[in-house]
């Protein structure tokens, strides 16, 4: 069943957000072409990469429902557009590094591809003005309004997101670095993962090559970064 949009509630960097008509707990994520780094310094256009965001995320959100992880996924609407469930996004950032890669090498002077036994959770600020900052659980306790006991559950969601993926990367030829992941609260109060999972917000290393397979193309200027995105998802579409 189509859905139409209604009002343009919020712009992002990566993602319009919609009002979906004749349902106010839901929501259309419609994913731009836009690609950003370096908090917002780096800029371009790519021609089709919100499709591929868009499916990718598709199907990862698909597999994590199969493997009972609750999220605001619902169904793809078409190639750039899915239907979502309304949640009051908690603006923690929670990171899961398994291997050394991007701002940790540099804030702590870990060499890139150490491995972490076990993973690594982050948080961070989500405050475009300030950078995103790191943050700890003392700090997202005072600058926002989640509660400890919530964000206790909210580590142990990334972590069993964080082992789920692993598999699901591996089955495509991928080892998972590491990745972003954002909660919110839906209509009865319930943490379930929001946002998206896609190479935008991944680092994903070919097996056999190590080459990046990943936003880190376009950071790095490493490449064709459409190229990369329709690998993956050709992978993705050959086995799930």
């Amino acid at each position: 069943m189509t859905k139409l949009k209604g009002e343009l509630l919020y712009e992002g960097k990566a993602k319009q957000v919609f009002q979906a008509e004749g349902n106010i707990d839901q929501l259309i994520l419609s994913y731009k072409n836009d690609a950003t780094a370096f908090n917002g310094e780096k800029k371009a256009v790519f021609s089709g990469k919100g499709k591929y965001n868009n499916l990718i995320s598709a199907k990862v959100f698909e597999y994590l429902r199969d493997k009972g992880v609750a999220s605001h996924f619902v169904r793809s609407l078409n190639d750039t557009e899915q239907l979502v469930v309304k949640t009051d996004i908690i603006p923690v950032e929670v990171v899961v590094r398994n291997i050394a890669a991007g701002s940790i090498t540099r804030r702590l002077g870990i060499e890139e591809k150490t491995v972490f036994t076990p993973p690594l959770v982050e948080l961070f600020y989500k405050k475009d003005e300030l950078g995103d900052p790191l943050i700890n659980d003392e700090h997202a306790l005072l600058l926002t309004d989640v509660k400890s006991e919530e964000l206790e559950a909210i580590k142990v969601m990334a972590l069993e997101v964080n082992q789920h993926l692993q598999g699901f990367f591996e089955s495509i030829n991928l080892t998972l670095a590491d990745f972003k992941l954002e909660f919110g609260r839906n209509a009865v109060g319930d943490i379930i993962l929001s946002d998206e999972v896609s190479p935008d917000t991944c680092r994903l290393w070919d097996k056999d090559s190590g080459a990046k397979m990943d936003k880190d193309v376009f950071r790095e200027d490493l490449g064709d970064l459409l190229q990369v995105y329709d690998a993956i998802l050709q992978r993705l579409e050959a086995v799930v």
